[in-house]
C-alpha cells in the first residue's frame, strides 16, 4: 500500500458540502473520492504525456481556466464547441467556470431580453 501523507488545502463551502453528499451517496469517504478523482486526473495526464500527446494538457488547461474555448479548438483542431465539450466529457474534466462577473452580466442580458 502507498504511503499516505496529510496535506492542507482550501475548498469553496458550498463545494464541500455538496462532495460530502456525493460521499454519503456513494457510501464512501471525502478522502477516498478526492483520492480516486486526483488520481484519475494525474494518470490520464502522465500517459497522454508520455506517449506524446498534448491534447490532454490543452483541455486541461481549458478546464483550469487558463485558455479560452476558441484558443483550445484551435490548438485542438475543432471546429465546434460541441466537439470540444464532448472531448472534456471523454477526458473526464469539468468546464471551466466564468468569472463571476461575467455570469452576471450574461443574467441581466438574459433579462433584459424577457422585458
Amino acid at each position: 500500500m502507498a504511503e499516505t501523507v496529510n496535506f492542507t488545502g482550501a475548498v469553496d463551502r458550498e463545494l464541500l458540502k455538496r462532495a460530502k453528499v456525493v460521499a454519503a451517496k456513494s457510501e464512501t469517504s471525502l478522502n477516498a473520492l478526492f483520492n480516486t478523482e486526483l488520481r484519475h486526473l494525474v494518470d490520464t495526464f502522465e500517459a497522454a504525456e508520455s506517449a506524446g500527446n498534448q491534447n490532454f494538457r490543452t483541455l486541461l488547461d481549458f478546464s483550469l481556466g487558463k485558455i479560452d474555448d476558441l484558443t483550445a479548438m484551435q490548438t485542438l483542431g475543432l471546429d465546434s464547441q460541441e466537439d470540444l465539450f464532448l472531448l472534456m466529457a471523454q477526458a473526464h474534466l469539468p468546464m471551466p467556470r466564468l468569472p463571476e462577473q461575467v455570469t452576471q452580466s450574461m443574467v441581466e442580458e438574459l433579462n433584459a431580453l424577457m422585458r
